[in-house]
C-alpha cells in the first residue's frame, strides 16, 4: 500500500542488528537489557524451571482467561507488592502483555479519563516512554532530571509537579531508573507524595527492575509509601527482568483508587482497550509467576537467585569504577557507584559511544547507557581500558592487575 510516510525503526533494535552483524570475535553487546551471567548466556531461573515442570506436570488447561487475563497472577503479584490490606483493598490488576503492555494500557486511560492530561517525564528517558504516551494521545512535558555530575537531581520532580495542572501525571520509574541508574531514596518518594496530593497530580510508576538495585523489599518501598499517602495511583509492573520471562511477555497494569466508581471505569477502559488491541494476554508466563509466588519453597528459591542477580551487578559496578578512576584519575566516574540496577550511563558524548564500538567492539547506547550484567567479570579491564581510551583520561589504559571485585 503506499505510503507517504518515511519507514521508521526502533533505534534500539536498529543497534541491535548493528551489533549482530558485527562479525569480531570479541565484541561484547551491552544494548539489551536482558540479565546475563558471566558466560554471556540469559539463564532460566531455577525456580522458573521447577515451577514450569510442575506445570506440565499437572497439565493446566488452556481454554481463554479473558482481557483481564490471569486472576490468580494479579492477585499473588500486587500482594507480593503491596503488603498493606488497605492498598489492596484500593486496587485492580489486569493482566498485560509485559511492562509495555502494562504501559499502554495505562496510557489509554489516563488519555481517555483525561483527554487535557500531560504527562511530565525525567529525562533522560526510557527510549520508548515518550513513544508509548504520544501513541496513546497524551501530551508530554519533559524536564531534565540530572544534575550535571550525573547525579539526580533531588528537586526536578518536585518542580516538575509545582507546574503541574491538576490532573496531570508524573512517569515515575521505581528504582534502577533506565538509562540512569538512578535512585531515589525512599524520603523523596514520601515528599513527592505530598506535592502531588497538594497538587493533584497522579503518579505513573513504571516498575521493571526490583529486586536488581538494593533488594526486593527496598526497592518497592517507596512506591509502597506514595500509596499510602496519595488517593489514585497508576502502576505498570513487568515480570521480564525479575523471574527473566522476557519472551514470555508478561506484566500487569494496576489502578489504585479510593472511589469504586471510579475502579470500576478504569477496569471497563482497561478491558476494552486490550481487547482491542490483542484480545487477551499469553498465560504461561503468568502461571509460572504465581507458581513461584504460592508456593514457600519456590519463592525462597526465587529470592535467593534474583538476590544473587543483584550482587553480581553491584561487584561489576565497583569493579568497573575502581578500574576508570584508578586509570582515570577522574572524579568524573564517581557518580557511577550511587547507580542501581541494570544498567550503568557512562559519562560519554555520542561520539566517545560510537568509538567504543567501532574502535573496541563495545556496543551501548548513544546516551552513554551500557548493559552492565553483559560484562563478564573476567572482561571488566579490557571494558575499562577501552572507555579510559575514548575518554582521553590522563593515564590512558594504564595496565593494572585487579579486576571486578567477587
Amino acid at each position: 500500500m503506499p505510503s507517504t510516510f518515511p519507514p521508521r525503526t526502533d533505534p534500539l533494535w536498529r543497534l541491535t542488528a548493528a551489533c549482530d552483524a558485527d562479525t569480531r570475535p570479541d565484541r561484547l553487546d551491552l544494548l539489551v537489557g536482558v540479565y546475563r551471567d558471566d558466560t554471556g548466556s540469559s539463564p532460566v531461573f531455577g525456580a522458573v524451571a521447577e515451577a514450569e515442570r510442575s506445570l506440565a506436570a499437572r497439565s493446566p488447561s488452556k481454554e481463554y482467561l479473558g482481557p483481564a487475563g490471569n486472576r490468580d497472577f494479579t492477585n499473588a503479584l500486587t500482594r507480593m507488592l503491596f503488603p498493606s490490606e488497605d492498598v489492596r483493598a484500593r486496587t485492580l490488576a489486569v493482566q498485560s502483555v509485559a511492562g509495555t503492555g502494562a504501559l499502554r494500557l495505562l496510557a489509554e486511560l489516563l488519555a481517555a479519563t483525561g483527554p487535557d492530561r500531560t504527562v511530565h517525564l525525567g529525562t533522560p528517558a526510557y527510549l520508548n516512554h515518550r513513544t508509548i504516551l504520544t501513541a496513546a494521545g497524551l501530551r508530554v512535558r519533559e524536564y531534565p532530571m540530572l544534575l550535571p555530575d550525573g547525579r539526580p537531581d533531588p528537586n526536578a520532580s518536585l518542580a516538575a509537579v509545582a507546574t503541574a495542572a491538576p490532573g496531570d501525571a508524573l512517569l515515575i520509574q521505581g528504582c534502577c531508573h533506565n538509562p540512569t541508574g538512578a535512585a531515589m531514596p525512599t524520603q523523596s518518594w514520601e515528599e513527592l507524595a505530598h506535592a502531588m496530593a497538594e497538587r493533584g497530580v497522579v503518579p505513573f510508576v513504571d516498575h521493571a527492575y526490583f529486586g536488581l538495585g538494593d533488594g526486593l523489599d527496598a526497592d518497592l518501598e517507596g512506591v509502597r509509601r506514595m500509596l499510602d499517602i496519595l488517593p489514585e495511583a497508576v502502576v505498570a509492573v513487568s515480570a521480564s527482568k525479575a523471574w527473566g520471562l522476557y519472551n514470555e511477555r508478561t506484566g500487569c497494569a494496576i489502578v489504585v483508587s479510593d472511589d469504586p466508581a471510579r475502579r470500576a471505569l478504569a477496569h471497563s477502559v482497561l478491558e476494552t482497550t486490550a481487547r482491542a488491541g490483542y484480545s487477551q494476554p499469553p498465560d504461561h508466563g503468568a502461571r509460572i509467576v504465581h507458581e513461584i509466588l504460592t508456593r514457600p519453597e519456590l519463592r525462597t528459591r526465587w529470592s535467593a537467585e534474583l538476590d544473587s542477580m543483584r550482587l553480581r551487578l553491584g561487584h561489576l559496578r565497583e569493579g568497573l569504577t575502581d578500574a576508570l578512576v584508578r586509570r582515570t584519575a577522574s572524579a568524573e566516574f564517581e557518580p557511577l557507584r550511587e547507580q542501581r540496577g541494570m544498567f550503568l550511563r557512562l559519562p560519554l558524548s555520542e561520539d566517545q559511544m560510537g568509538r567504543l564500538r567501532d574502535e573496541h567492539g563495545i556496543h551501548g547506547l548513544p546516551s552513554g547507557r551500557i548493559n552492565l550484567a553483559g560484562v563478564p567479570t573476567l572482561l571488566v579491564d579490557r571494558v575499562a581500558d577501552a572507555i579510559t581510551r575514548v575518554h582521553g583520561g590522563p593515564e590512558a589504559a594504564r595496565p593494572v592487575l585487579t579486576g571486578a571485585r567477587g
